[in-house]
């Protein structure tokens, strides 16, 4: 019951429930949901912090950057996506947030799209960097030999 509370506690604010139903559509940095909430970044990062305690948002960590996303599984995970399937999305300022996320998925886009053009000549070489191909054939006919090919096609 305990965590329970916990969970709804940590929700019952206006700003976490607006970064709840952003990490619902996207796995978002404190910078990009600082931008979209238009919210400092400590106020953002203090916010962040206890919807993690709560177990109502995941936090990854890749290099520098982490990244945020509503919990995953049983438990937290099911109040957090109860929490958000609750929000209204036409008319409100979820709708305005969700429009600004869209902002943002197009400036990863456009940065995408350049760099791959920046680098797509010399691709096979930065991929190797990071990826064992040999590693990645290996497991690709595993995976053939474990299941008929018919049942990795959707048909």
């Amino acid at each position: 019951m305990d965590i329970l509370l916990q969970g709804l506690r940590a929700a019952a604010e206006d700003t976490r429930l607006r970064i709840l139903g952003l990490c619902a559509h996207a796995e978002l940095t404190v910078s990009e949901l600082v931008d979209i909430l238009g919210q400092s970044q400590p106020r953002v990062s203090r916010h962040l912090k206890l919807l993690v305690e709560a177990g109502l948002l995941e936090r990854q960590q890749e290099g520098s950057w982490a990244y945020y996303r509503l919990a995953q599984g049983r438990g937290q995970g099911d109040l957090a996506r109860l929490i958000v399937d609750l929000m209204p999305t036409q008319g409100s300022v979820h709708a305005l947030d969700l429009d600004r996320l869209e902002a943002v998925k197009q400036v990863w886009a456009t940065k995408a799209e350049a760099y791959f053009k920046r680098n797509a000549a010399d691709w096979a070489r930065i991929r190797a960097l990071h990826v064992d191909q040999q590693a990645v054939d290996t497991a690709l006919l595993d995976l053939i030999e474990e299941a008929p090919v018919l049942s990795l096609i959707h048909i």
